[in-house]
């Protein structure tokens, strides 16, 4: 098996060449991410391997399968960068539904110690010998309430922490979980009383048409006046121009991301000594109750190893037994995982 894997980081290689070895892949790694410019890189291999920010439209679908690739690995969970309903009876189109959800769910909760408890802040001044506390002010989590947009398996673990801390939860899914309305301390609601009940509000859900903005100036014209915004999951769930509004309105309290909008051109790549070319992204980083990190929420040993194994697995499987159980289908007007066979 020949496999051309892009946007590939230093720390992909160890997991990749331990489980590729194991299954006689052959890995090419180009860091380069997979677009329209670059896919002539694929020609000669059975497979591709692709993350986050690499781009599988039309174009580049149609050039794939004319280079005679027939599965396009997906090294995440999320798959808003591929078209979907293009690839089907196409391409195959594999991903990694559950890498390690304790990665995203512990990184969320950091993020947010680290803001209301001002960890950040507090690094910095220590450093320069500057013990004054003054601005350093925070509050308790327990008996607070957290929002939780998406029950799966990373809004689940998120979920049990919260608990932990002895916060009450509002969830909110278009599928419910069965068992995790316990009619108390976790409830499930509409997305208006989520807004206007939570101190906090935490995304776990997938990018789809529905949830595309689902942060926006008119939901956070409905939230409490304070809110903590928490979005570990995709970038485009968060309206970023009216995020930046809310804030210096000071109906946002505070804001984390791990992932951002317009992430592509700038996240895991060193920018450093160059002029910020996003506006937004920049006023964002100065805001100083707004965190940022570069997507790192997945970025744990035991991801890495979980991410490879998975995603070589999920070829093997495919080219040995000629189905995957971890295939994205098209199928009536929404892509779903594929649980009875091939595809096509």
């Amino acid at each position: 098996m020949k496999l051309a894997f892009f946007d590939a980081k230093p720390y992909d290689k160890p997991s990749f060449d331990r489980y590729g070895k194991e299954n006689g892949f052959e890995i090419k790694y180009f860091e380069t991410k997979l677009n329209e410019d670059t896919v002539e890189l694929a020609a000669g291999y059975d497979a591709v391997c692709v993350f986050v920010n690499d781009t599988v439209n039309a174009a580049v679908i149609d050039r794939l399968c004319e280079f005679g690739v027939g599965i396009v690995a997906l090294r995440c969970a999320g798959f808003n960068n591929v078209d979907m309903k293009y690839a089907f009876g196409r391409i195959h189109v594999l991903r990694v539904p559950a890498y390690s959800p304790y990665a995203v769910a512990e990184h969320t909760v950091a993020m947010l110690l680290t803001s209301i408890r001002r960890i950040h802040k507090a690094y910095i001044r220590t450093r320069d010998f500057n013990f004054s506390l003054a601005g350093m002010t925070g509050f308790d989590l327990h008996g607070k309430t957290v929002g939780v947009i998406g029950t799966g398996r990373i809004g689940r673990v998120f979920i049990d922490i919260c608990r932990g801390f002895g916060m009450k939860v509002l969830a909110y899914d278009k599928y419910h979980a069965e068992g995790l309305d316990n009619g108390d301390t976790v409830k499930y609601v509409e997305l208006d009383e989520l807004f206007g009940g939570s101190d906090i509000i935490s995304l776990h859900c997938p990018l789809t048409e529905e949830t595309y903005h689902v942060i926006d100036e008119s939901a956070i014209s409905k939230c409490k006046r304070g809110v903590v915004i928490l979005n570990t999951s995709r970038g485009a769930l968060v309206d970023a121009e009216a995020l930046l509004a809310g804030i210096k309105s000071r109906k946002i309290g505070a804001a984390c991301l791990d992932v951002y909008e317009e992430e592509a051109d700038f996240f895991f790549e060193d920018f450093s000594g160059h002029i910020l070319e996003d506006d937004t992204l920049a006023r964002l980083i100065s805001m100083p109750n707004v965190i940022v990190t570069s997507h790192q929420a997945f970025l744990t040993e035991d991801a890495l190893s979980n991410i490879a194994q998975t995603t070589v697995q999920n070829i093997v499987d495919f080219v040995r037994l000629g189905q995957c159980e971890n295939e994205v289908c098209y199928r009536g007007g929404r892509a779903e995982d594929c649980k009875s066979g091939k595809c096509f």
